[in-house]
């Protein structure tokens, strides 16, 4: 099981599913969320539990996906997002998991995003953009 939350503690979300994948994300966007690279764990919404309402941001993301941006309430933390395109999936925030060790990156995406300082492992595949969707 994977288990997370929130800075405060208000919204516990949590997966019986370990994640599809994990990646290190430089759109730009990203870079606004987690003041560098974005490291989002991807789940099937189906798979994924909360116990507490969130804020939506929408905003049109690099890859022209309308995407709804997750946060507690109360202390801010952003916890997830959802592409209109792809419902039956959810990108949690990696620095919102209890245990990040559960969590192993296996790509960089938005690797031509990324500014000159990035330091991008090239042990992981890396993908200048939006990589192809999970079926």
């Amino acid at each position: 099981m994977v288990t997370g939350g929130c800075l405060c503690g208000a919204v516990r979300p949590e997966s019986e599913a370990e994640p599809l994948a994990t990646r290190l994300g430089w759109c730009r966007d990203c870079q606004y969320l987690a003041a560098g690279a974005a490291v989002n764990a991807c789940f099937r919404t189906a798979s994924f539990k909360m116990n507490a309402e969130t804020t939506d941001y929408v905003s049109i993301a690099d890859s022209d996906n309308r995407k709804h941006r997750r946060f507690c309430k109360s202390c801010g933390t952003q916890l997830f997002s959802e592409a209109e395109s792809r419902p039956h999936l959810i990108f949690v925030r990696g620095g919102s998991i209890d245990d990040p060790d559960q969590l192993q990156p296996t790509a960089t995406i938005w690797t031509a995003s990324a500014p000159r300082w990035a330091s991008i492992d090239r042990s992981l595949e890396c993908i200048a953009g939006q990589p192809a969707p999970f079926a």
